[in-house]
């Protein structure tokens, strides 16, 4: 399992239909192959700031899969224009303690 992590750093006064619009576009990265669950989550200390969680299967499904399919272009339509700066993905593995 593949964690997937990004802070999201959403442009002043849009948070509302941020928010909603990120409803909409759970349904798009919820069907793919290789995604498990994910998780978005608002900044207590600082407006406008997200973090979105996702797990995967394996690494590809999200940089293979996800990002090279037409899903992907239908979620950067609906979400990427939000972002201020554009966000880093990083993704991360389990150690096992």
């Amino acid at each position: 399992m593949i964690l997937e992590a990004v802070i999201l750093n959403v442009k002043s006064g849009l948070e509302f239909d941020f928010e909603a619009t990120f409803k909409k576009a759970s349904k798009i990265i919820s069907s793919m192959d290789g995604y498990l669950s994910h998780e978005l989550h608002k900044c207590i200390e600082v407006q406008g700031k997200y973090l979105l969680l996702v797990k995967w299967e394996s690494l590809e499904s999200h940089t293979l899969g996800f990002r090279n399919s037409a899903e992907y272009q239908e979620w950067k339509k609906l979400l990427h224009h939000f972002y201020e700066p554009f966000p880093t993905v990083e993704h991360f593995e389990e150690i096992k303690i």
